[in-house]
């Protein structure tokens, strides 16, 4: 069962990395995976709250912050503990693979730190601000479903790797939501100001 699940992944690996690829995606995905091209949404996402939320919106950021945390740190835990190669890395696979980037990390495969700093992300911002940009909300997993897929793409996770530090990242961001939705939570500076002209 394990080698048939290990023989799946490499499989997927090599289809993603070296069969499903084009010059437009080998030129856009290296870049996608960066944190730095994603600057303005972090700047954005912190307009909004603290514009929309005000001082309500520093619980917030924190727990955001606090998500990043515990999927970061909770990710390089498991890979201490797992110790997979990355493919880049692996003595059989190495050769085959098809690297986008300048060098083959040095860390551990299992699990992606990018799949579950994202996915728990995506949950976090999901499950906080759902009520108020209803559907636009689902876009945040787009996001992290298309940079975990990235990791793969330019050649440094199988696709275990990226399910599972989803997984994992999933767990961690919908526990910090429920936390801070039943004991803190997040309330329009509007509706705020509405309901002391009532009292």
């Amino acid at each position: 069962m394990l080698d048939a699940l290990k023989s799946w992944d490499t499989w997927l690996f090599l289809k993603i990395n070296g069969s499903w690829t084009n010059s437009f995606l080998n030129n856009v995905f290296p870049m996608w995976r960066e944190a730095y091209a994603w600057v303005p949404l972090y700047v954005f996402l912190l307009a909004f709250i603290l514009i929309n939320f005000g001082r309500r919106g520093w619980p917030w950021i924190i727990t955001l912050i606090l998500t990043a945390v515990m999927t970061d740190q909770g990710s390089n835990m498991i890979k201490d503990l797992v110790g997979r190669p990355r493919p880049c890395n692996d003595d059989v696979l190495g050769p085959y693979v098809h690297l986008l980037l300048n060098r083959c990390p040095s860390s551990f495969s299992f699990t992606s730190n990018h799949a579950a700093n994202h996915f728990g992300a995506a949950c976090m911002l999901y499950f906080t601000l759902k009520p108020y940009i209803k559907k636009w909300a689902t876009l945040f997993f787009v996001w992290a479903a298309t940079v975990a897929y990235a990791q793969v793409y330019v050649g440094v996770h199988y696709p275990l790797d990226i399910i599972s530090g989803a997984v994992f990242g999933s767990l961690m961001g919908c526990l910090t939501a429920y936390l801070f939705n039943n004991f803190v939570g997040l309330q329009p500076v509007l509706q705020k100001q509405q309901t002391a002209g009532l009292q």
